[in-house]
């Protein structure tokens, strides 16, 4: 009978799957996305000279630039090229949305267009300033910082009143 009372309890009353022993916690420290692009000199322009990111690490057989990974005050992000005839077809970049919280994300707008990047118009969405700019793979980035002003306001609103 005991048997069979513990086959109807259900999966999760169990716990987790894998558990780490007492006074053992996971070794994650960071999440860092790698974006596999199609030219990795355009893409290498567009992370450093455009949204300001730096080298932390490079990896370059051959003396050509293969992989990367990139910081922008405490935020990273690695691009690795794909090797010839390995591109996928279709458009690059679909399925993930990458969210950037800032201090001042229509300071950083500004910062991007004055850096000859063509970055959407700031917009507020839950209670955040919103930017978005689109890397040359389609990766979809987002800035986003706090604000009081009201939803759906648009930049362009508040500098014309």
């Amino acid at each position: 009978m005991a048997g069979a009372l513990l086959a109807l309890r259900p999966f999760w009353f169990w716990g987790p799957l894998y558990s780490f022993p007492m006074g053992s916690p996971p070794n994650a420290k960071q999440l860092v996305p790698m974006l596999n692009v199609s030219d990795m000199a355009r893409s290498v322009r567009f992370y450093t000279d455009g949204l300001g990111f730096t080298f932390r690490h490079r990896w370059m057989p051959g003396g050509k630039l293969r992989w990367c990974w990139l910081d922008l005050d405490g935020i990273s992000v690695m691009l690795q090229e794909y090797l010839p005839g390995r591109v996928p077809e279709g458009k690059l970049g679909l399925g993930a949305d990458f969210c950037v919280m800032c201090d001042d994300a229509v300071g950083y707008y500004r910062q991007l267009l004055a850096n000859g990047l063509n970055p959407e118009e700031p917009f507020v969405g839950n209670g955040l300033w919103v930017t978005r700019i689109d890397d040359p793979d389609g990766y979809k980035l987002f800035f986003e910082s706090p604000t009081d002003v009201p939803e759906e306001t648009k930049l362009s609103e508040l500098q014309l009143a």
